[in-house]
């Protein structure tokens, strides 16, 4: 039996609580009584609820995030039907803000809202001394990061061996771009450096391998960036892998060293473009200096081993689908190895809505929020640029198609290509997802034999060549006709299958 439970709902199984953790770290003298439980967005919410009232808790604290509001929302409806007297506790991004407008917060007994390190535990004691606070929401006070409890020793050996390690140097971010909720977050704070790596040397030697760093602007302080990449090189062994989100722009000296340092594969950089149109950047509050941008990824593609991961904007105010194509292409020219084509969500809180009139803005009302329409891209050419994410995923960022992408746009551009192939794919197929490899092998020959006009036997070596680079060795029954050269292939990060190269996350 536990007095406290804390529960989420995770996207899927590889990914790890790190709010959780962060929590039951920090219970204190209630660690005792306090359980942790993880679910899944896909598991039924009856189930979860048994595993849940099986530790006949008095207090349920539950993580709500974009990914599983719905759920959770489900969820807690259902336990504060069978047992009302279970004081439900909310936290998280998706209920700091915008708090009446939400069923699940209506239905909760209090919400913490903000950092809730410190703030969940204290609640708890007054709740289980019957002294519970007056309000329903609790506005957490920024706890400073010297006094919070790190949650590493938490990573069990299962999670070492099957899920995403989740860590972070600081908090906060300097920018104020207005549709992440980082903009409304103080300055950037920094966990005490020591205790940070004593943590990190804790979980590499229980085996850790890979790390994902969640801070928001990691290569920020130049001096702990540096000093954090110097230890994990030196601790380096073959199959370590670690993730950081960048700023674009900010790449000196000092940092490249340790950095061109590390072999092919280890590193993988989480780069947020956005936007190339430096007037839709400032109608949005983004500082970016695009020279410095390029700049920096053709020295990361040129000189280093990193995997870069960058993100594009589909449904910014003021961009058009000209300008978005115009930086789709400029990206391409880049090189990275990963281009992420999001579309604009509103998350609640961030200051992007005060766009919605000028630019008549529309977005969907339930959970992930995206962008339907708005003054410059109807709701029919929004759905076409949805699709061409989707396939532009399976396709240039699956690791499936190396050599056969950029025969898409032959004799175009990168964007019109893609979004050709886009279009008739989707004509053909109706579908956007349940595409075999094997079917989406056959679907990119047929599309570049029959409507880029390319030669079959080069199309299909091209094909070979990428089905035999992930380690296949049947060949598909179209190519059967056709005298194909088995060339060696030695894995890069370029060339291995998404999933054996990063963490997909």
């Amino acid at each position: 039996m536990s007095d406290i439970i804390l529960a989420t709902l995770n996207a899927k199984y590889p990914h790890s609580s790190f709010g959780l953790r962060y929590l039951l770290a920090n219970m204190g003298d209630l660690a005792h009584q306090t359980r942790m439980l993880e679910f899944g967005i896909s598991q039924q919410p009856i189930e979860m609820l048994d595993a849940i009232l099986q530790h006949d808790p008095k207090i349920v604290g539950f993580g709500v995030y974009i990914w599983n509001v719905e759920q959770t929302t489900r969820l807690v409806t259902d336990l504060k039907r069978v047992r009302p007297d279970a004081v439900v506790v909310l936290g998280g991004p998706e209920v700091s803000y915008e708090i009446d407008e939400q069923q699940i917060t209506q239905i909760a007994d209090f919400v913490i809202t903000g950092e809730a390190d410190l703030a969940f535990p204290e609640l708890c004691r007054q709740i289980l001394a019957g002294r519970n606070p007056k309000g329903k929401v609790i506005d957490a006070e920024t706890p400073a990061l010297d006094q919070i409890r790190l949650p590493y020793h938490l990573y069990d050996a299962n999670d070492i061996a099957n899920r995403v390690i989740y860590v972070e140097a600081s908090r906060g971010c300097p920018y104020t771009c207005e549709f992440c909720l980082s903009a409304l977050e103080i300055p950037v704070r920094q966990f005490p450096l020591d205790e940070f790596l004593d943590a990190m040397q804790s979980l590499i030697d229980r085996g850790a391998t890979r790390f994902k760093f969640v801070d928001r602007t990691f290569n920020l302080n130049m001096r702990v960036s540096c000093a954090i990449l110097e230890f994990f090189l030196n601790q380096y062994e073959p199959g370590m892998f670690l993730h950081f989100e960048m700023i674009p722009d900010r790449l000196p000296d000092s940092l490249r060293e340790p950095i061109a340092a590390f072999p092919p594969a280890a590193l993988q950089f989480e780069v947020g473009i956005q936007t190339f149109n430096s007037q839709v950047a400032d109608l949005i509050s983004r500082r970016q200096d695009n020279v410095k941008v390029e700049e920096n990824l053709h020295y990361l593609r040129e000189q280093t081993g990193v995997h870069i991961h960058a993100d594009l904007i589909v449904g910014l105010p003021g961009e058009t689908i000209e300008s978005f194509a115009d930086g789709f292409d400029r990206l391409v020219s880049l090189r990275p190895q990963e281009i992420q084509v999001g579309m604009l969500k509103r998350l609640r809180g961030t200051p992007i809505v005060r766009h919605d009139d000028q630019w008549q803005m529309v977005y969907s009302p339930n959970a992930p929020y995206e962008i339907l329409q708005n003054k410059l891209i109807d709701f029919e050419t929004m759905s076409r640029m949805r699709r061409f994410a989707r396939y532009w995923d399976l396709i240039a960022n699956s690791g499936n198609f190396v050599e056969t992408t950029p025969l898409i746009w032959n004799g175009t551009t990168p964007f019109e290509g893609f979004l050709s192939f886009s279009d008739w794919l989707f004509r053909d197929t109706g579908q956007k997802h349940a595409i075999s490899l094997i079917r989406m092998t056959e679907l990119v020959f047929e599309f570049l034999v029959n409507n880029r006009m390319l030669p079959k036997e080069q199309v299909a070596q091209q094909i070979w060549n990428d089905y035999r680079r992930g380690g296949r060795h049947d060949k598909p029954h179209f190519l059967r006709d056709f005298t194909l050269e088995n060339h060696s292939f030695v894995a890069t990060e370029t060339s291995a299958p998404r999933q054996a190269r990063h963490l997909n996350v």
